[in-house]
Order: C-alpha cells, then sequence, then structure tokens
C-alpha cells in the first residue's frame, strides 16, 4: 500500500469525524438498521457469559444502598 494512501477503515474515521451531527445521527441509524441483531446477539452472549455481573451487583448494590436517583 503507498505511504500516501490511507486504508479504508482510516478513510472511514475521518469521513466520521467531518460529519455534522445531524449527519452522524443518520449514520447511527443506518447502522442500528443493518448490524443491530448481531450487536444483541453479542450482548447476550457477554450477558449469558457473565461478562457484566460485577457492574451489574455493583449498580444493584449502589441502588440498594441508596446511591442513586431517578431519571
Amino acid at each position: 500500500m503507498n505511504r500516501m494512501q490511507l486504508d479504508p477503515v482510516q478513510e472511514i474515521e475521518r469521513a466520521i469525524d467531518a460529519l455534522t451531527p445531524q449527519q452522524l445521527e443518520q449514520l447511527f441509524a443506518w447502522l442500528d438498521e443493518r448490524y443491530s441483531q448481531s450487536v444483541d446477539l453479542q450482548l447476550k452472549n457477554d450477558l449469558a457469559a457473565g461478562r457484566f455481573d460485577d457492574r451489574i451487583e455493583r449498580a444493584l448494590a449502589d441502588h440498594h444502598g441508596g446511591r442513586t436517583r431517578a431519571l
């Protein structure tokens, strides 16, 4: 690859950095439409594997300890 040429990921990153807030919202909606199932599946797998257990326990302890507030 030519030293001056960016790889596709770098090109995408630069293009995303140049987006307006409205364009970012459009991009997020597009990504969610196309890839939400894979994200949901990864989250389910992570939950089943216990990868969030410590964070969940800490959040529940904070809530039961009165260290949270309603949104």
